[in-house]
């Protein structure tokens, strides 16, 4: 294809690492470092600087990568306009998710969305709410779904679903004897906790802190899966979504307990940055998602 010398040239830039770009390309990092070379062959000048621990790009590569992700837009956007006259959907789409959505709603939504529209490419990047919003700032992504709060002045939100958060327990821990639980209860456990940036992790610090509670020590795990089964190995106590944790419970492999007050609530959302161009592509994957069946289901 006439723009693959380009493609390769910005996945290279966007990732830092031709190995990784080889691998998301499929191809071998030789044929990425050979069509480098003969893209600066070409221009008369070198894009990038190598080195063994780091990639970075010259002050041409630092010109040429903005002219290169504008030609592609560009031929994106013209081939989806002709294929526009069938009426026939192409293209790419770069989707993100946090770290509970991509592992329990994202894969449904895209195997409708894939068997509807199979001539879109999709890429998936799948982090916590944080890099992910970081992402769309920076236009590496098209478009994201996300559990955690995100600066509505840095992006267009689309809420799609109300997720609630609940605290799980070891079933043999003395917590899940109590019905209700207060702040008192809470005093003094081992709480497992998310990493740092993600959404479920900043909900538990602003519940921690909000209701005074002391925490005794905490374990951080970077994987919602890993939390819920350090919970049954008896580890400690945790907030997580409702989704992550609705088999373990109905298999009694830990205990849910409800917090006196409110129920504690986050939503689901879509996001996109302000001022990325939207493709025919983003279009109609964003109606499926504002539409899905699995989203729609449950009360907002």
């Amino acid at each position: 294809m006439i723009t693959d010398p380009l493609k390769i040239f910005v996945t290279v830039v966007e990732h830092k690492n031709f190995s990784r770009a080889a691998e998301e390309l499929y191809l071998s990092q030789p044929s990425v470092s050979l069509q480098i070379r003969n893209l600066e062959n070409e221009l008369g000048t070198k894009l990038i600087n190598r080195s063994p621990k780091h990639l970075e790009l010259t002050q041409s590569g630092e010109i040429f990568y903005g002219y290169a992700k504008n030609i592609l837009l560009l031929y994106d956007k013209g081939k989806e306009e002709i294929d526009q006259l069938s009426n026939v959907v192409t293209g790419g789409l770069k989707v993100g998710a946090s770290n509970t959505i991509g592992e329990y709603i994202l894969p449904f939504v895209l195997t409708e969305f894939a068997a509807q529209f199979p001539n879109v490419g999709i890429e998936t990047s799948i982090s916590n709410t944080e890099e992910i919003s970081q992402a769309i700032r920076g236009n590496y992504l098209d478009l994201a779904l996300v559990e955690g709060d995100v600066n509505p002045s840095d992006f267009v939100i689309h809420p799609l679903i109300e997720d609630e958060i609940i605290l799980v327990v070891p079933n043999q821990h003395p917590l899940a004897r109590v019905p209700i639980v207060t702040a008192d209860h809470l005093q003094d456990q081992v709480w497992i906790l998310r990493e740092s940036g993600s959404g479920t992790r900043a909900f538990s610090d602003k519940l921690i802190k909000d209701r005074g509670i002391h925490v005794q020590k905490s374990y951080v795990i970077g994987s919602g899966q890993a939390v819920k089964q350090a919970v049954i190995a008896g580890l400690g106590i945790a907030l997580v979504s409702s989704w992550i944790v609705r088999k373990e419970l109905n298999a009694r492999e830990l205990t849910a307990i409800r917090i006196k007050g409110k129920r504690l609530t986050r939503f689901f959302s879509l996001i996109k940055s302000k001022n990325h161009e939207q493709s025919k592509a983003m279009e109609v994957f964003t109606e499926q998602l504002l539409t899905h069946e699995l989203l729609t289901s449950v009360d907002k």
